[in-house]
């Protein structure tokens, strides 16, 4: 069996679990609400502060979907709950994150700014300290969500191995390279 689908789930107090007859899982909580549908397979449980996934069979699918979908219900209550935040830094001479509402102005060395929006399901805050880099912080319910954003403006200039130049994530360790060494 799957070490993480045999888990069980805790639901904590004030968050609610339903599934409804399309298997579509609904989870509300103190910071909102998030619907994922399972597998027509995978059955959900749902007991006095608790839940737990269940598979049919051990069809290598049913052990595949069953973790996976232990793992994303987790989620979604922990979102819920607490939230997701993550923070991303922007290291080069220049380089600048301004936000007004959901819309990031990005200047990233290129020729012109760029304007990113952000889906209305996350709060961005950027910040800009004297001696410090920029940094920008994303908050969420969806922890998918908040990832695929994150990745999204990472690649619109990732860091470069020689002097790290680029978006970053706040504590990401980067593989640097030593560059040209000096002449004889």
């Amino acid at each position: 069996m799957s070490r993480i689908g045999r888990k069980i789930i805790t639901v904590p107090a004030g968050v609610t679990i339903t599934v409804s007859k399309d298997n579509v899982v609904t989870v509300k909580g103190p910071k909102g609400e998030l619907k994922e549908t399972l597998d027509r397979d995978i059955k959900l449980e749902i007991g006095d502060g608790v839940a737990n996934v269940v598979r049919p069979t051990d069809q290598i699918r049913h052990r595949a979907m069953h973790g996976l979908y232990r793992s994303l219900i987790a989620n979604m209550v922990k979102g819920v709950t607490e939230g997701y935040s993550k923070t991303l830094e922007l290291v080069g001479v220049g380089y600048k994150a301004t936000n007004q509402g959901n819309l990031l102005d990005l200047a990233l060395g290129y020729s012109h700014n760029i304007v990113f929006e952000i889906p209305k399901e996350l709060k961005v805050t950027t910040s800009q300290e004297k001696g410090k880099n920029p940094m920008i912080n994303l908050e969420s319910t969806d922890k998918q969500l908040l990832g695929q954003v994150c990745a999204k403006i990472r690649s619109l200039r990732k860091p470069e191995p020689y002097k790290g130049k680029g978006v970053k994530f706040e504590n990401e360790v980067l593989r640097r390279k030593a560059g040209k060494s000096a002449g004889k």
